[in-house]
């Protein structure tokens, strides 16, 4: 423990909803100016501790002591006044709004919008988080909007932060700014709980790390001198293996991408400019990007869903620019956006139901214009198995399913339709080591076999640790793809944050 004394101290914390225990007899403790890691899988019950923490969900038994005292929060906004704040990984801001107002929205009572915005602009400068108060939301980069969730936490003067993932849509340089604030953050006392699947920003910022598997706390560590590996098997309570690539031969071009300009249909979206690359059987195109800089569009375009004039996107040399997602299914080319819920999946629906929606066509799921359901439910069993999706059976609705499982079951989903073009956008988003190494795993295995793979992806270690072709999106256009052999974080970082000239000075294809 770095600091003075106990700030938060859990003691046989139990919660239970029906047919699953979130959480068994969790006790631990985090001192005064101490960040402190929560680690564990999908479904340890990391979400459902800190919820308890943030007075979103009530325990079962046990006690929480904050200071000292019995510290039991009925609603976040308790739990705020009694200084304990949380930045979500899933952004709660309005688009449509400024920084300042967007603030003054999560605040009690909020000041004059004057007075707050010269609050922001001091704040923000003293922890080295530039925001300007008048920008809109809308117009902000993924790391600026992670500022605005910061610094509204900030102006709380919190005892104890709760970050959860808040790095999965950072640049390097990103990441390494929030650093720095969080360990200023620490030198002046507060504390931070800090929840990530990246074991080394782990190892680099934490002092003590407590250990979850399935509800029960394991271990615990300290991080700075514990391996990544080491870290990553307490979680599973296994030896993890790591992802192999089989050598092969590249082949023919399966998928042509040409002079590709495609207006944005989402709303604050990115237009594509000029976007033109190639990606041969048996290889794996990864290309990074900060969140929002064209890679749901990039996606849109690839699976149909957003047309273009038919030589813009050739499959196997064929236009296929004008065609819808389910002729390019059923021509070969397979899609899984990164959004889970009502994108990928339909969350009401069955995992049966959500297996038939994207594969009925190339796995053969209907007979005589009728859904089969007997091959369809086998399809489904078969993903649950491969993928070791945590599921009752495939019956249950998809929304039932921790992000991790479910996410788990839509890559197999699509990597299971033994497609010759695979586009996945956050193959591994939210989901723990193991099953990370194991969907990694999967799609080197599809390569092996043939397929052209394209992944988008803001984890720049898996691209670099799968991929043979390196790309960066940034503000809608894309760095010409080169060899990741040589490729250092220090030039991703740069191609990230727009520096489009690089590829050419290291191009040597």
């Amino acid at each position: 423990m770095t600091g003075n004394g106990e700030l938060l101290r859990l003691e046989g914390l139990t919660k239970a909803y029906p047919g699953v225990v979130a959480n068994k007899d969790v006790s631990f403790r985090i001192g005064t100016g101490e960040v402190h890691a929560l680690l564990g899988e999908n479904g340890a019950g990391k979400s459902t501790l800190v919820k308890m923490i943030y007075g979103l969900v009530k325990p079962d038994e046990g006690v929480m002591r904050l200071r000292g005292e019995v510290y039991q929060p009925a609603k976040p906004a308790e739990a705020r006044r009694l200084g304990v704040a949380m930045v979500f990984q899933h952004f709660s801001l309005f688009e449509a709004l400024t920084v300042a107002e967007n603030v003054a929205l999560g605040m009690e009572a909020p000041p004059p919008m004057r007075e707050l915005a010269a609050k922001i602009r001091a704040v923000s400068e003293e922890y080295g988080l530039p925001l300007d108060p008048g920008r809109m939301v809308g117009d902000l980069s993924a790391g600026e909007r992670q500022r605005v969730e910061i610094i509204r936490c900030l102006l709380q003067d919190p005892k104890l932060l709760i970050m959860d993932e808040p790095t999965s849509v950072l640049t390097p340089q990103e990441v390494e700014i929030l650093f720095r604030t969080l360990r200023q953050l620490r030198d002046e006392g507060t504390s931070i709980l800090y929840i990530s699947h990246k074991l080394e920003e782990i190892r680099a910022l934490c002092d003590n790390a407590t250990i979850l598997r399935r509800g029960q706390v394991v271990g615990t560590c300290v991080p700075r001198e514990t391996t990544a590996r080491e870290m990553a098997e307490l979680m599973v309570g296994a030896t993890l293996g790591t992802p192999e690539r089989s050598p092969g031969e590249k082949g023919a071009v399966a998928l042509g991408v040409s002079d590709l300009t495609l207006a944005s249909p989402i709303p604050f979206g990115t237009t594509l400019k000029d976007l033109s690359f190639t990606v041969s059987k048996g290889e794996v195109l990864g290309i990074a990007g900060v969140a929002g800089n064209g890679q749901d569009e990039l996606l849109l375009a690839l699976s149909g869903e957003l047309r273009a004039a038919p030589d813009r996107i050739r499959l196997n040399s064929r236009p296929v620019g004008d065609l819808g997602p389910s002729e390019r299914r059923r021509l070969g080319m397979v899609a899984a956006p990164e959004d889970r819920y009502g994108h990928a999946a339909a969350p009401d629906m069955s995992l049966i139901e959500n297996g038939f929606l994207s594969a009925g066509v190339r796995r053969g799921l209907t007979a005589k214009g009728f859904v089969n359901w007997a091959k369809s439910r086998a399809f489904a069993e078969e993903i649950i198995r491969d993928y070791d999706v945590r599921t009752p059976g495939p019956g249950v609705a998809a929304r039932a399913l921790s992000g991790g499982n479910l996410q788990k079951f839509l890559m197999g989903r699509e990597l299971m339709q033994e497609a010759d073009v695979i586009v996945i956008n956050q193959p591994t988003w939210g989901v723990d080591a193991a099953a990370a190494a194991s969907i990694r795993q999967k799609i080197l295995d599809s390569a092996a076999r043939g397929a052209a793979v394209v992944v988008i992806s803001q984890d720049i270690d898996e691209l670099l640790e799968i991929s043979d072709m390196f790309a960066v999106l940034n503000e809608g256009r894309m760095t010409k793809p080169r060899s990741v052999q040589g490729l250092t974080i220090d030039e991703i970082g740069l191609m990230m944050g727009g520096a489009h000239g690089m590829e050419v000075a290291h191009h040597a294809e």
